[in-house]
């Protein structure tokens, strides 16, 4: 039996049985109502919920700002631009993999804030607001490590904010951007240092080919497969990846 008939066959099936549903007992419907709150608790619930679609709006961003994953999608970036392979990998499969590079990097830091904050919260130890306090504590400590004196000097002047006696009591308006510009120059630098060895292909062959007189020939097609050449000869995703994480330790 060609598969066509096997699906045609189970639509009918599945077709005849929600048919049969409806008419024996109903399908079940879900609603969804806005209701004026006559007490306080409803209010509460109301602001929860909405305090939690916006952190989940936001969850992307934060992501984005306070981990890894902005020097390794970077770079990872700047390495198929200089190898030239157009989509390939896809993009799909550079944010897969500096997502799960992230989360290789962050264990360390997730422990700390499991450990210190989310657990005793659970448990009815601490607070909301200590809670916050304590994860605050480890992802200050990631970001102040990885973030330049000149960068946070930067946002204390442009914010006009008063210099705090310690480090750790930077506020996270401030240390947020600068950590990203911080990520963003290395993972530039890495990415410079990236291009190097390829260009230098890409200028031998462009050069031969003048010589032989094929101007017509694009470079671009030549030298691909000896840049491939090269990063596997190498073990380029090694090296790579390696440069990456041991930055962070």
């Amino acid at each position: 039996m060609r598969r066509s008939t096997k699906r045609w066959i189970l639509v009918a099936i599945a077709t005849l049985s929600l048919t049969c549903l409806a008419s024996a007992q109903g399908i079940p419907k879900l609603t969804i109502g806005v209701q004026n709150a006559t007490e306080p608790q409803d209010v509460v619930v109301t602001i929860q919920i909405l305090a939690l679609l916006t952190f989940l709006i936001m969850a992307p961003a934060l992501l984005l700002m306070t981990t890894c994953f902005t020097r390794i999608i970077v770079v990872l970036h700047f390495l198929r631009q200089a190898l030239g392979t157009q989509q390939t990998p896809p993009t799909q499969l550079l944010v897969g993999l500096a997502l799960f590079l992230t989360f290789f990097v962050m264990s360390p830091t997730l422990t700390q804030i499991n450990d210190k904050a989310l657990q005793p919260y659970l448990a009815k130890q601490i607070s909301q607001a200590q809670a916050l306090q304590e994860a605050s504590k480890p992802m200050k400590t990631f970001m102040l490590k990885q973030t330049r004196d000149v960068d946070l000097g930067l946002f204390f002047r442009l914010g006009r904010y008063d210099q705090p006696k310690t480090a750790m009591d930077t506020p996270m308006a401030v240390l947020i951007p600068a950590f990203v510009i911080s990520e963003l120059r290395v993972a530039f630098q890495i990415g410079f240092l990236l291009y190097l060895p390829f260009l230098i292909i890409d200028m031998v062959v462009a050069a031969v080919l003048l010589a032989m007189g094929m101007m017509m020939l694009p470079p671009v097609m030549i030298s691909l497969p000896f840049k491939i050449l090269l990063f596997v000869l190498v073990d380029g995703w090694y090296l790579v990846i390696q440069s990456m994480i041991t930055g962070y330790y």
